[in-house]
């Protein structure tokens, strides 16, 4: 699809990667840009019957790329809205959408989770419908650690997959956690030695059942899970600009890259 995103077609099964492995697939402007476009294209190519979602290198997705984190939050401070604005007739932002893309898809999308799944990173990986994990997968709601909320469709996915407590518990201690703990409290569907082996396994099996079928399922389990997005999306942005470039968030920064306890101001 592009250079940040490749996509293979096999058989009915789309091999989607992310591709910026020198980077861990840290995430950036071109990298949201793709994963939205990625699945656009899909949508509307009835030959693909399931997805596979995964990342080149050592890592599915390891977050955010800061140095493009700073650079988005500096046009979005002088009135440029590159991710945070929403598309005419859409209920997401653009980093919203490179997760919600997945669960709009017709088609089921497996995530293949290996190396890291943080931040970001995770939050694509709750987008697909289902999630085969490495054991050792290191996986954190990571958010916390920069003074920020999840903010690409994150609060409402978490919720879904582990329950109200436990996403709690994740999002304000931003704990890392392996891949078979993820197993056990739903964050993923279960592990496997070879994720994306066990993945792709999965989705030609998928493939090979009735598309009609199989599209009408998701559509019906997709609608009993889902309560008013648009709404929870358009609070995750509000939230998310709020406490960019506030004090403490400022502070949750400098004290990780200084290797010290952070020192917060406590709220007026």
């Amino acid at each position: 699809m592009t250079e940040r995103v490749t996509v293979k077609v096999h058989e009915g099964v789309a091999d989607v990667r992310l591709n910026r492995p020198d980077k861990l697939n840290a995430l950036d402007l071109p990298t949201f840009e793709a994963l939205a476009a990625t699945g656009d294209a899909l949508a509307a190519d009835p030959s693909v019957r399931a997805v596979v979602l995964s990342g080149e290198g050592r890592a599915f997705c390891a977050g955010l790329d800061f140095a493009a984190f700073a650079a988005m939050a500096e046009r979005e401070a002088a009135g440029s809205s590159d991710i945070t604005g929403r598309a005419p007739g859409r209920i997401t932002n653009l980093g919203q959408q490179a997760v919600h893309t997945w669960r709009e898809l017709p088609q089921p999308v497996i995530a293949a989770v290996h190396g890291h799944a943080l931040g970001g990173g995770l939050q694509i990986a709750m987008g697909a419908d289902l999630r085969i994990v490495a054991p050792d997968t290191k996986l954190s709601v990571l958010e916390i650690r920069w003074g920020l909320v999840p903010d690409m469709t994150g609060t409402a996915a978490l919720i879904r997959l582990v329950g109200e407590d436990v996403a709690k518990e994740l999002t304000f201690t931003g704990r890392m956690i392996t891949g078979a703990e993820a197993a056990r409290i739903g964050l993923a569907t279960r592990t496997a030695d070879d994720p994306h082996a066990a993945a792709t396994e999965l989705a030609r099996e998928i493939a090979g059942n009735s598309p009609d079928a199989v599209r009408a399922a998701k559509r019906l389990l997709n609608r009993a899970a889902d309560d008013d997005l648009a709404g929870q999306f358009s609070e995750e942005s509000r939230e998310l600009g709020a406490l960019r470039g506030t004090p403490n968030q400022a502070e949750a920064v400098r004290a990780y890259f200084e290797k010290r306890p952070p020192a917060f101001t406590d709220p007026a």
